[in-house]
């Protein structure tokens, strides 16, 4: 009994370790099959016909937008889980077609190689992890702690998928093993060397106008690469957008309800039943209290130098006189009123440093060893080289500061004011004059210190008020975008004209897709795509929103259905294809001749010269990438004209001036490790895609999100 009330003592600790030491063998959470919950009708979708129940996408969708810390909306993290679902299915229907398995064996093996095995409980005299007292535990907590036990068998589960992932790559990679053939002729495409001669007739040099293409040339292109024109529904809309910004009259008593805070201000005293004069902005000497009451923004009461205003009006703003005030003027989306409250000649300071931290310091990093005695002396050593004739102190800041981003900012920290830095080192910068180098010491280590500027600085008080749109405001703009509305909805092909004589902006968004988020222009707004993609929407049907203190009008103009692209969504890719391919062939002809020097005489141009070019990176210097030109050099035999090749940017004519065939290896193994890593790198990723695009995927996010 006392063994097993030790035993319960500890449940919880123990499946907290096992969790923890799982989680890195863990790669995706436990979805399966939906193993742990009643099937219902309620799917967000099916991959090869297994089900993915909604209740358990759900919560994984909570999850994933939990961990994202709201940093993304429900329908991206939806695609995001929904995408690990698919991939998770299938490989787990991959493996069930091998019959892959994992024994019990093989479980607790994987258990030896966690934290889990250097728990006391489950080791034995030697301490080293005894499976037997593991097992034992198990059957224990089955018999004492149900819950306890289901979640282990939850964690099991988990561990075996993981297993029979591994197992399953690692047949793949397998059958990935690279031929000393195939080692030697990376290698060789990597060192052998080409240099040609060539004339190039540039596509260019045709004008497309002059280049017929029709629509079933496009049509034939089409069919013969389907694959590439493979479409997802989308819709593309217009629309206008009507935001609730203030109006000018708006502004303009905003700004005479500023001005009336430059006046005394008479209020009654209920304490002596006579009216008090408050002295208005221009003249209160309690400033703070003042400004903290009329602005949206409290009073700083920190002095600045010119540089440090951050203000388009810092001119104008730093040059008032004391007391005088400036304003009302727009800024930042609000309207402000300045007053100068005081100056200061030399209250801001230009400093730069060199730190140097110890062990201890706040400065210090986790490989710092140096000791407080040995700071100061390299300080010390560093002080007397900044101090010798023609030294540079920004040099040798970026040499040996340990201030982060010191080798970008060479130590120059920029004009401060006084309570910006630590004492000891305001007073130094404060207390000397400019040139003067010194040693501090503070918390963060030792400094070396150069004064190298000072600057009058500047304490401004400003009320600042954001302004709102008024409630007359907002009712102009609301009938305003429902008299266009109206008119449009009467009107659907006149959607443009109508708001061109509403002075409306017409904007567009083109290629949304059911489970997009964001429209350009509009931001997050899945509203509009939902119903976008409602069965009743047609083309030409208008509808009102209002997102983020927009109103937004939109119609559907366009849309196309899963399938293959028609010929005219398909023609600004296809187009140009078909029309450099009618390029080639005209300039094919125009490149025939028993000379490079012949064929360049007769299409008026010259014959150009590549050197050093290699099959590893067929890049032509002047030319760009030129694969098929590229490979073509290393075909012909020195001297040996070639035929006309329809390259990327050009048809060329080559001749081969001279080859280099690298030295043969006696080992050619670090190739065929770069090989089969670069095939390993592909393999997961390959896999995964090749059974997306053979698999019968039906998702309904959109239906839910």
């Amino acid at each position: 009994m006392a063994v097993l009330e030790k035993i319960r003592s500890k449940t919880v600790f123990l499946i907290a370790i096992i969790g923890l030491a799982l989680f890195a063998f863990i790669i995706s959470d436990f979805i399966g099959k939906g193993r742990f919950s009643n099937h219902t009708p309620n799917e967000i979708g099916s991959v090869n016909g297994e089900e993915v129940p909604i209740d358990a996408f759900r919560q994984q969708v909570e999850n994933a937008t939990r961990q994202a810390n709201g940093q993304v909306s429900s329908i991206e993290a939806a695609k995001y889980v929904w995408e690990q679902n698919v991939q998770q299915i299938l490989l787990n229907q991959q493996i069930e077609k091998l019959g892959l398995s994992v024994e019990k064996d093989q479980i607790l093996a994987i258990l030896a190689k966690t934290p889990l095995a250097q728990n006391p409980q489950f080791v034995n005299e030697y301490g080293v992890f005894d499976a037997n007292k593991f097992t034992n535990y198990l059957a224990t907590l089955k018999n004492t702690n149900p819950q306890a036990y289901a979640q282990w068998k939850m964690q099991e589960d988990a561990i075996i998928e993981d297993a029979k992932q591994r197992m399953y790559f690692s047949l793949i990679r397998a059958g990935l093993g690279v031929t000393n053939t195939e080692a030697e002729m990376e290698y060789h495409q990597e060192k052998d060397l080409a240099d040609i001669s060539y004339v190039a007739l540039q596509y260019s040099s045709i004008d497309d106008k002059s280049v017929k293409v029709t629509d079933s040339e496009i049509q034939d292109y089409i069919k013969k690469h389907e694959k590439q024109f493979k479409q997802d529904a989308y819709r593309n809309i217009q629309y206008i957008v009507v935001s609730e910004k203030p109006s000018q009259t708006d502004i303009e008593t905003e700004k005479e309800s500023l001005l009336k805070l430059l006046q005394p201000e008479v209020v009654f005293n209920s304490k002596t039943n006579k009216n008090d004069t408050i002295a208005g902005f221009a003249k209160t000497k309690n400033i703070k209290d003042f400004v903290d009451r009329h602005s949206d923004v409290p009073y700083d009461s920190i002095f600045v130098n010119k540089d440090n205003l951050r203000s388009s009006y810092a001119d104008t703003l730093f040059n008032l006189p004391v007391g005088k005030v400036f304003g009302p003027y727009e800024e930042d989306g609000s309207l402000k009123l300045s007053r100068m409250i005081a100056k200061q000649p030399g209250g801001a300071v230009k400093a730069s440093h060199i730190l140097i931290a110890y062990a201890g310091s706040q400065a210090a990093t986790p490989n710092t060893t140096r000791t407080k005695e040995e700071a100061k002396a390299k300080a010390e050593e560093l002080l007397a080289q900044a101090k010798a004739a023609g030294a540079d102190f920004a040099q040798l800041a970026r040499e040996n500061s340990e201030e982060p981003g010191a080798v970008y900012s060479a130590g120059d920290l920029g004009f401060f004011s006084k309570g910006a830095m630590v004492k000891p080192f305001e007073e130094f910068a404060f207390n000397n004059a400019v040139g003067t180098i010194g040693i501090v010491e503070t918390a963060f280590g030792f400094h070396v210190v150069k004064v190298t500027d000072k600057a009058e600085a500047v304490n401004i008080a400003t009320i600042s008020r954001k302004v709102d749109p008024s409630e007359a405001t907002i009712n102009s703009l609301f009938s305003k975008v429902t008299n266009f509305e109206m008119k449009a909805a009467q009107n659907p092909k006149e959607f443009a004209n109508i708001a061109k004589k509403s002075e409306l902006s017409v904007l567009r968004a083109d290629n949304l897709h059911k489970n997009d988020d964001q429209i350009i222009g509009l931001g997050s707004n899945r509203s509009i795509v939902q119903w976008l993609f409602q069965k009743d929407t047609k083309i030409g049907d208008i509808k009102k929103f209002t997102s983020g203190g927009n109103y937004i009008v939109a119609q559907l103009v366009k849309q196309g259905e899963e399938g293959i692209s028609s010929v005219q969504d398909a023609a600004p890719m296809v187009k140009p294809i078909l029309i450099r391919e009618k390029k080639a062939v005209i300039l094919k002809e125009k490149a025939k001749g028993n000379s490079l020097e012949a064929i360049a005489s007769a299409n008026k141009t010259e014959v150009k010269s590549a050197a050093n070019l290699i099959m590893k990176n067929p890049t032509i210097i002047g030319e760009g990438r030129e694969p098929k030109v590229v490979g073509a050099a290393f075909g012909l035999k020195q001297g040996q004209l070639s035929k006309p090749i329809d390259g990327e940017n050009a048809v060329y004519v080559i001749q081969l001036t001279s080859a280099t065939v690298a030295p043969a290896l006696d080992n050619y193994k670090t190739y065929a490790e770069t090989v089969e890593k670069l095939r390993t790198d592909r393999a997961a990723q390959g896999i995964l895609k090749s059974l997306e695009s053979t698999a019968t995927i039906k998702e309904n996010l959109s239906a839910f999100y």
